[in-house]
């Protein structure tokens, strides 16, 4: 992007907000097809190195203004400013209260815990989501329904319980359960 940008003699300035989800199964529509949404997304939320990683390959792009969306917490904010402290030069107010990257863990009294006192570490750590028989991903809805659909209207009263029945044979043709 950058690249194509400055061969075009284009200057602009590049901004971001992205979710703190990771969503790889999303479909077109994105995280709003997903099963979890919007009351159980925390199991996707992005990890404070994530956002350090994110924070440095939006700089590299040539973004400016790097903020965040739905699933940002105020870690997520602090990683990106603590990833670009020496472009900002600046800390983030409060980083004098611990030492990044797990630094303050060589005080820790098991061994295996104070090995973990190190960027590269944390980098590539691939969290478990810790819950039993859970899918690695889920099966976005898809209903194929875009900008302008009917079923998209916005309703000016709650639906009906016949309304929720109706939604929600539709929901189980959509997934084969029935015909």
């Amino acid at each position: 992007m950058k690249a194509g940008l400055d061969a075009a003699n284009l200057h602009p300035y590049l901004m971001c907000q992205p979710l703190a989800y990771h969503t790889p199964d999303a479909g077109k529509q994105g995280f709003i097809d997903l099963p979890e949404f919007p009351f159980a997304l925390e199991a996707r939320i992005c990890t404070r190195f994530d956002m350090h990683r994110y924070a440095r390959e939006a700089w590299e792009l040539g973004v400016r203004y790097i903020g965040g969306c739905c699933g940002f917490q105020p870690y997520h904010i602090r990683a990106c400013a603590e990833e670009l402290a020496v472009e900002r030069k600046k800390s983030p107010e409060g980083s004098e209260k611990h030492l990044p990257w797990g630094g303050g863990l060589v005080m820790h009294t098991k061994p295996w815990v104070r090995a973990r006192a190190r960027r590269e570490y944390w980098e590539n750590l691939k969290p478990a989501g810790g819950r039993p028989f859970c899918p690695a991903m889920s099966k976005p809805d898809e209903w194929g329904v875009t900008k302008g659909d009917e079923i998209l209207v916005q309703q000016t009263e709650a639906s009906s319980v016949e309304h929720i029945k109706q939604m929600q044979k539709i929901q189980m043709e959509k997934k084969g359960i029935i015909a």
